[in-house]
């Protein structure tokens, strides 16, 4: 089958399994490998849209869990009650919108993707901008032993963000799943194992 032929596979059996778009097997197979999710949990999903990823985390956590989306457009899924969503711009959010919906989270997902140009320095300098706040967040909202996912268009200055996360957490690295394009130039920045954050020094 061509790589276009599976493409379309994987779209259709999106719809058949009722997910919103064929982005959602890239993190079912991340969760696989690095066992990700699992009931109870607190998920953050960072650009939202369409809501398959989203989707995904509702059916992982159940309803003992909650998943919180945010993206600028709607989402183009209904939720279950332990899904919320907040539409909003990801570059304007703060850690303090967010953490009225759960004080810390245990997973926070970015599969955020700018408006691309068709200009590669342009689109990749747009991805690495909303990949980082993403990451920021993250750094802000995890929970010690979190796990972090984010996709950046893969550049010279994504180096720098893969370290920062590998800093971060025991288990820092960048990932590509099989179900992405094999000519797309997207990979995905993954933490295992955040680390406490040091305590503030007393006065």
């Amino acid at each position: 089958m061509t790589r276009r032929g599976q493409t379309d596979a994987r779209y259709r059996q999106a719809k058949q399994d009722g997910f919103a778009a064929r982005s959602v097997y890239k993190l079912a197979e991340m969760d696989k490998r690095y066992q990700l999710l699992r009931p109870g949990q607190r998920v953050l999903d960072l650009g939202a849209h369409p809501g398959s990823w989203l989707q995904y985390a509702c059916e992982k956590v159940g309803p003992s869990g909650l998943a919180v989306g945010v993206d600028i457009q709607p989402l183009a899924v209904s939720l279950p009650s332990w899904g919320r969503f907040l539409q909003a711009d990801l570059l304007g959010v703060e850690a303090e919108d967010l953490r009225a919906f759960a004080p810390a989270y245990d997973v926070v997902l970015s599969d955020v993707a700018p408006r691309t140009t068709g200009v590669m320095h342009a689109d990749m300098a747009r991805s690495l901008e909303l990949t980082a706040r993403a990451v920021d967040l993250a750094l802000m909202l995890l929970k010690p032993g979190g796990s972090l996912v984010a996709k950046v268009y893969f550049g010279p200055e994504v180096e720098d963000l893969i370290h920062r996360v590998k800093a971060a957490f025991t288990l820092g690295k960048a990932h590509k799943p099989e179900a992405s394009r094999s000519q797309s130039k997207e990979i995905y920045i993954l933490g295992r194992g955040f680390k406490a954050r040091p305590a503030p020094a007393s006065s």
